[in-house]
């Protein structure tokens, strides 16, 4: 597989949210609104890709037994770097994702990509894979945080579109029906896509 496609296959074919059922958690809590799936989803990105890097460069010296407690560690300390920085340069979105920041140590989208990619492959290609699995990962929190936001509160990004609010869409039930309509589509557009190949 070139380069090219490990960058944009967690677009769409692959993607974390909703093709693969990856990481649940922090994408049904935090996505009310556009910019707190764009500060999580971004926050996750920066973690997987640099956790791929260093993972995939030492994946040779790491003994089979340890590996999972290696890669936490790897992993955590970027989230802790991440988790600072926020503190440090972007409180109120800090403030308000609160406990998920922490979290990303045990996403199941980094440590997956971790053992079943970044262990397996050279540094180059794991960091395209960590790029392309984390922008598929924001903007599926994106796309549907713009929606929760639009349908509750009538903006995007905080700009008023409309006037009509539904508040379903920034409760949990929103979240669930959203994601729902939204992982059918990309399922469907998958494999439209996949047949044409």
């Amino acid at each position: 597989m070139s380069r090219m496609k490990e960058l944009v296959k967690g677009f769409v074919k692959e993607n974390p949210t909703y093709v693969q059922v990856l990481g649940m958690c922090p994408t049904l809590a935090v996505t009310t609104n556009a910019v707190n799936g764009l500060g999580m989803g971004l926050a996750t990105t920066f973690v997987l890709t640099l956790s791929n890097v260093v993972i995939s460069s030492i994946r040779k010296l790491v003994p089979e037994k340890i590996r999972i407690p290696i890669f936490i560690v790897v992993i955590a300390t970027f989230v802790t770097i991440i988790d600072l920085l926020m503190h440090a340069y972007l409180y109120d979105l800090w403030k308000t994702l609160g406990l998920y920041i922490p979290l990303i140590v045990v996403n199941c989208i980094i440590m997956g990509r971790a053992e079943a990619y970044a262990s397996k492959h050279g540094a180059l290609d794991s960091l395209m894979d960590g790029i392309g699995m984390g922008l598929g990962f924001t903007g599926s929190l994106v796309l549907l945080g713009s929606i929760r936001e639009l349908f509750g509160n009538g903006t995007i990004f905080g700009i008023k579109v409309w006037s009509l609010r539904v508040f379903l869409g920034i409760l949990p039930p929103g979240a669930y029906i959203t994601l729902g309509l939204l992982s059918g589509l990309f399922v469907f557009v998958g494999k439209k896509r996949g047949d044409k190949k």
